[in-house]
């Protein structure tokens, strides 16, 4: 069996500031984010649109405003909801952790929507050219989460050949690394699914109803194989927090895709 590195969360340490991989890998992503936009713009359905760099540059600076607001407060909501009643100021130490995906999606769509009335856009028009750009910043975070040694994966069989012993989960049980599963499905292969989708011109709304679809699906998958938080466990019929968050939103991307053909027509 392997055993999790045990790395130093601390990647660059001058004197008193201290620099965490954590904080670098979401740089990482932003930086991804900027690069494969900019390349989405200049393809010709965005281009003959209007769409430019300095576009690009002002919906990341919407979107990292609805990661990290939208991102805290669904982990205040759907995780800690009376925890975080009792102790309201402690919503604010985010340096403690506490980040939740579907928070921050929700964030995002919140930005998004700011963006499209101020610029005189259609939200789907917005969502459709950034929705490619977001999965390799997700790869990213989940390179953060193996790094730190957290949201470890379920009991495995010892005989599987990546089977990793967490030592900080107190126990020497061979788990699944399930970052390193949510890196290689939500990250690298929605990337790939959606980039290629959305390299022809589609009616307005699918690409974006794609991605919840796939990102949806393959975080459901994954959670098979990742640790319910301790403080929940598995809820109804099994299913954690996180498959129960997701099948809205595979539902709901499915109802954008059909509406969105429909409308085309």
């Amino acid at each position: 069996m392997l055993v999790h590195p045990q790395f130093d969360p601390i990647a660059i340490k001058l004197g008193p500031l201290a620099i965490h991989w954590y904080g670098l890998t979401y740089l990482v992503a932003f930086g991804l984010f900027l690069w494969l936009a900019s390349l989405r713009v200049r393809q010709p359905q965005h281009a003959q649109a209007g769409w430019t760099r300095r576009d690009v540059e002002d919906l990341l600076f919407f979107g990292v405003l609805g990661v990290v607001i939208g991102g805290r407060l669904g982990y205040v909501l759907f995780y800690k909801p009376g925890y975080y009643a009792s102790h309201p100021l402690e919503i604010f130490a985010v340096w403690k952790g506490g980040m939740a995906f579907h928070g921050g999606l929700l964030g995002v769509m919140a930005a998004m929507a700011l963006y499209a009335h101020f610029k005189g856009r259609r939200f789907f028009e917005v969502t459709d050219l950034i929705a490619p750009c977001v999965p390799t910043g997700l790869a990213s975070g989940r390179i953060g989460n193996f790094i730190n040694g957290e949201l470890w994966g379920r009991a495995a069989d010892p005989s599987l050949p990546w089977a990793m012993v967490y030592p900080q989960s107190g126990t020497d049980i061979p788990r699944h690394p399930s970052p390193l599963y949510q890196f290689a499905l939500e990250g690298l292969l929605l990337f790939v699914l959606l980039w290629l989708y959305a390299r022809k011109p589609r009616a307005t709304g699918q690409v974006s109803g794609a991605f919840l679809v796939g990102y949806g699906s393959f975080r459901f998958i994954a959670e098979y194989f990742r640790e319910p938080d301790s403080f929940l466990g598995l809820l109804a019929l099994n299913m954690s927090m996180g498959q129960w968050l997701c099948v809205p939103m595979v539902l709901l991307g499915v109802a954008i895709w059909w509406w969105a053909g429909r409308r085309a027509h």
